[in-house]
């Protein structure tokens, strides 16, 4: 019955019972909670070293009310039992150091490999707890920086067709005629064309239905500085797409930085900095091709286990049926 997480409300609809006098028995009588060995410093930290293992991934999730916990799972577990290794309250570096340490260095000494974000806190956790583990930056975080940029685009060009309409609609007003928007031949309004390429800017172009093909050609032509954005993400993605060689990705980032520098784009300008001050732990994923996809997935299940129980009241309840299932 501990391994599994049991939904009051569920039990209520089905058997006939009082799923909330149910669910305090089982807290109180049924599990073994009461005598849980980590329940009095639960809100803080949970802590499993028989789950360390040679490839680790770091992130941090909200559990309730915003507040943040760092999560370190390891990757073997596959977000099942055995995943999860610590989940500490808040991102300080120093209080995640200070538990993780508490793991023997022999035993933090034989992590091979941690992917994380490009957060300095997290980089410093792992540079002080895991000494021999490579930091391999999480591929997605970096293009999600990109997209980020292009997006910013998109968005200021929509703000200036929505500020040109908006004159146009006042002009038109006071020369007592009636407003009719200028149609483009796909049949969107220059404000439509920007918000509804939302999407369509997110995908290969090979991957674009003919109606989003059609939409893109006119907001090419339109705006050709969205174009030349696209094309820096869309080949950013390849360099991580194709199965390359650290030397080769090499290379390529690095004229991709160049066309970043050439392109002017102040968004793309802000982000390639970030990129060259993480540019070892860029080039890391390389090696094995890890990411962050486990620890995004454990992320997912947490929110949906929160969600089925309609939010989290007792986080220390909450983290000990978590701790039952994933650890």
């Amino acid at each position: 019955m501990d391994n599994y997480p049991i939904n009051s409300n569920s039990l209520e609809k089905h058997y006939h019972i009082n799923g909330d006098h149910f669910g305090q028995q089982y807290k109180d009588h049924l599990s073994d909670y009461q005598s849980w060995e980590q329940k009095d410093h639960a809100k803080d930290w949970i802590l499993f070293p028989n789950n360390i293992g040679v490839h680790l991934s770091i992130d941090e999730t909200a559990l309730t009310n915003g507040e943040l916990y760092t999560i370190v799972t390891n990757k073997e577990g596959k977000g099942r039992r055995g995943a999860l290794v610590a989940m500490i309250e808040g991102t300080k570096a120093d209080k995640v150091i200070k538990v993780l340490n508490k793991i023997s260095k022999k035993e933090r000494d034989t992590v091979e490999e941690v992917t994380l974000d490009m957060a300095s806190s997290m980089h410093k956790i792992v540079r002080k707890c895991f000494t021999k583990a490579t930091r391999v930056i999480d591929r997605f975080h970096v293009q999600k920086l990109a997209y980020d940029a292009l997006q910013e685009m998109r968005i200021t060009h929509r703000w200036d067709a929505i500020n040109e309409e908006t004159n146009a609609i006042e002009n038109a007003k006071a020369d007592g005629k009636k407003y009719v928007p200028a149609v483009l031949e796909n049949g969107d309004t220059k404000k439509q064309l920007l918000a509804r390429s939302r999407y369509l800017l997110f995908k290969s172009g090979d991957k674009w239905t003919a109606k989003q093909k059609k939409r893109a050609g006119i907001l090419f032509k339109l705006y050709p500085d969205i174009q030349q954005a696209y094309s820096l993400t869309h080949s950013l993605r390849m360099i991580f797409s194709k199965n390359t060689d650290k030397g080769v990705a090499r290379t390529k980032m690095a004229k991709w930085f160049q066309d970043v520098t050439n392109s002017e784009f102040k968004s793309f300008n802000t982000i390639s900095a970030t990129f060259y001050s993480h540019y070892p732990e860029i080039l890391n994923f390389f090696d094995n091709r890890s990411t962050n996809a486990s620890a995004e997935s454990f992320n997912a299940k947490l929110k949906a286990f929160r969600a089925s129980l309609r939010g989290v009241v007792d986080i220390e309840f909450f983290l000990y049926r978590v701790a039952k299932i994933y650890a």
